[in-house]
This record gives structure tokens, sequence and C-alpha cells, in this order.
């Protein structure tokens, strides 16, 4: 993305999951761990060689981006990063920003970028698989939890050289089953004349996962996140999008002027958590209800790590229910999160998305085929971004129906969920 010097390093990957699976394509499985969620962001936002300082995105509070590129990784990864620490983390994230984790790897045979760090023709799925692992402990030693999406940022490429293209659809492939069996959603960054041509040729194909968002660069000044000549509008359509518009430039606001490119998003990003203080005594539970077994005792004043909140049985003033890192929930009454009735931002709602495996999917009012259909079902490959399931009518092998963020329903036999059967945990029920 940004026009610097490559400073070449060595690579020190430790194997922390497990080998690429085998798996269909282009859905592939996804399962997320107990405490984690996944971080919608729907803005501008912005990124940049270098994290900027704490002091320098307090300021940029004025600015109208909420969400921030950051390199955490790669081969090809330009800059140096003083910044970023899990203080740096923390510290932003309460500020209100969201993250998007950029990670910088192999390029493509025929790339067009001096100096760098390619991959190899034979070895691309391999090597796929192992930077998706690094990629996700390059996350994790920033504290950003499972459910994150990080971007392979794939620089243009010679779209003539057809073994060159398929090299990158290799390695973009493993990327993302790798990421997937860790519990981590995939997304790429591409030149829309390239990376994005042949993901968007590859997008029903059975022999490449697909990604779960696209992120591109077309720097035309529009911001729209359709339209896009090379990328039909069906393609990534539900919460699946970034592009950037605008390439390298100075913006100034409370008095910082940083060198940035200009995006926009409505697509997963990083996800963390929010820590705050109880104010009594309480139990956590298995799910959001003291209906579900108590799980521990937390006592007055003590801090607990909110990863998303949930609705659930009110007490005192508030329906909202917190989910913490290791899984379990508390009420939010006697939480000292800002908001006693409502969601407190910036802690996101709790969502799990998965790949639609069929076209044009009814999205009805209610968990069965007897409820009225919205008038625009999900494409093929869409993210259904999943709050809670329950029973309805039988589809194929499967009476679960899954709830939406947006209110809708749809059956769970047309998702990418782990079972076809039955329930698919950290989902909670309705």
């Amino acid at each position: 993305m940004f026009k610097v010097k490559v400073l070449v390093a060595a690579l020190v990957v430790l194997l922390i999951g497990p080998a690429t699976p085998a798996a269909a394509e282009p859905t592939t499985p996804l399962t997320y761990g107990a405490g984690t969620t996944a971080t919608r962001f729907t803005g501008l936002a912005f990124d940049t060689c270098t994290a900027p300082s704490v002091a320098q995105m307090s300021a940029w509070l004025a600015s109208p981006y909420r969400a921030v590129g950051i390199y955490i990784g790669g081969v090809n990864r330009s800059c140096a990063q003083p910044q970023l620490t899990p203080s740096w983390v923390s510290s932003v994230t309460r500020m209100g920003f969201r993250l998007i984790p950029i990670y910088m790897g192999y390029q493509a045979p025929c790339t067009t970028r001096t100096n760098a760090v390619k991959m190899t023709v034979p070895s691309a799925t391999f090597q796929g698989g192992l930077l998706a692992r690094d990629a996700v402990q390059q996350a994790r030693a920033l504290n950003l939890l499972g459910g994150s999406a990080i971007y392979a940022d794939m620089e243009h490429y010679n779209i003539a050289d057809s073994t060159c293209r398929a090299t990158v659809l290799r390695y973009l492939s493993a990327w993302t089953k790798q990421l997937h069996a860790l519990g981590f959603l995939s997304g790429v960054y591409a030149h829309q004349n390239s990376g994005a041509v042949d993901l968007a040729a590859a997008y029903n194909s059975s022999s490449y996962a697909r990604p779960d968002a696209l992120w591109i660069a077309r720097w035309d000044g529009n911001s729209s996140l359709t339209g896009w000549p090379t990328v039909p509008n069906t393609f990534w359509a539900v919460g699946q999008r970034g592009k950037q518009y605008q390439g390298d430039h100075n913006e100034t606001y409370g008095g910082v002027t940083l060198n940035i490119d200009s995006d926009r998003f409505d697509a997963p990003v990083a996800t963390v958590w929010y820590t705050y203080t109880v104010r009594a005594t309480i139990y956590s539970y298995s799910g959001p209800s003291t209906a579900y077994p108590i799980r521990s005792t937390i006592p007055a004043n003590s801090g607990v790590r909110i990863v998303c909140q949930t609705f659930g049985p009110k007490i005192g003033t508030s329906t909202v229910w917190n989910r913490l890192i290791d899984g379990t929930y508390v009420i939010d009454y006697y939480v000292r999160t800002p908001n006693k009735t409502g969601y407190s931002a910036p802690i996101p709602g709790c969502s799990f998305p998965y790949q639609t495996t069929i076209n044009n999917l009814s999205r009805r009012h209610g968990p069965g085929t007897a409820y009225a259909a919205y008038p625009s079902p999900l494409p093929i490959g869409s993210l259904a971004w999943i709050t809670c399931q329950r029973a309805g009518t039988k589809v194929g092998t499967t009476a679960v129906w899954d709830r939406l963020s947006d209110g809708s329903w749809v059956t769970d036999y047309y998702v990418a969920t782990p079972s076809k059967t039955t329930y698919s945990p950290p989902n909670r029920r309705c």
C-alpha cells in the first residue's frame, strides 16, 4: 500500500494450530472460540504505514474516521511499528476506534512491487497456510481475539500471467482455510485490476476457498461500496466490503498531520476485549440469563473483560448481558459500563458470521418457512451475521434457524455453521 522501501526481516513462524484442513470449497468451515465475537465496522477508515501514537489517535477523534488499518506483520511489511503494542490497542479501542489488521505476506510471483519477497509457484499453498498461522500469532500478541478478520495484503500483479494468477489464488485459498481453522475471519486487500478480478472469477469455484471479505484499492475518489467495475454487487454483499478510494495524502485533525490512505468499510474488523469493573458481587452464568448454571462468583470492584453484549431477561433497568472472554455472561446492570438501559459503545453486539451456501437464501420474519419473506434474499457467499439460534421448521437435515443482526431469520441448513443437525456453539439460543 505504501511506497516505502521494503525492510526484509527473517520470518520466525511458530506452529500454533493445525495444518490447513481438507475442506470443500469455496465455503470452508469456521468454528469460533468460546470467548469471541466478530466485529463489524461501517464507516470511514484510514490506513498509514506506521501506526500513529496514542496522542495522535486522540487528536484524530476530531476526524471523520473511526477505524484504522494496522500492519500486524508479514515478510513484506514496510515500516517499523514502535507504537503497536497491546497497551496501544487497548487505549485506541477504548477511544472508540476499530482496528483493521493487515498482514503483508508473500507477494505474487509476477508482482509489480519492487524488492518484494515473492511466493513460489510449487509452495504457494503451504506458504499461504504458514503465513496465516503467523498472522494469527501476531494478532494474538496484540490481544486481538478470535473472530477478528485479518486482511492479506496482495499488491498489484500482472494479471496476464496465468500461472501467476493460479499461484495467487492457491496462496489466498490456503490463507482463508487456515484462518478459518483457527477461528478467524479471512480478508483480502487487492488491486481492483488484479487480485479483485481473480478472486471474483473464482468466487464460486470449487477449487479455491472464498475469503469472507474483500477490500479493494481503487483511487478514484469515490467511496461507494457498490458499482465496482471488476466485482459484481452480489459478491461479498453483506458486511464484506472495503474500498481504499484515495491513496497517499496528508490530512490534519486536532493539530496533527498524518500521511494516510482513505477507506470506506462495511466489513469485519478486529475484535478486542473491554475491561470494566463490577459494582457488586455477582455471578457469571453459562448463558445470558439467571436460568443458566452459575460458572463463577465475581467479587465487587473486580475487573471483567467484556467481548460483546447481547440481550436477556431484565434485571434492574437493563436487558443487556455481557459476554466475557471466558465465554460466560454477566448482567450489565451491575457492571460500570456507561449505559444502564442499552448497549455501551464501543462494545460490539455479539454476532458470529458464516457464509451462505446457496443463492437467494430467503430471509424471513420468523423461524420457519410459513413466515413471510423479506424482498431481498441473500446472495451466495454472503455473511449471515448470526445473533442467536432457535428451533423452527425443519429444512433439509436441521430444524435450527438463525436470527441475523438485522432481525431477519434464515434456515441454518444453508449457512456454513459447523453443524447441519443441531445448534452450533458458541451461538446462543434465542
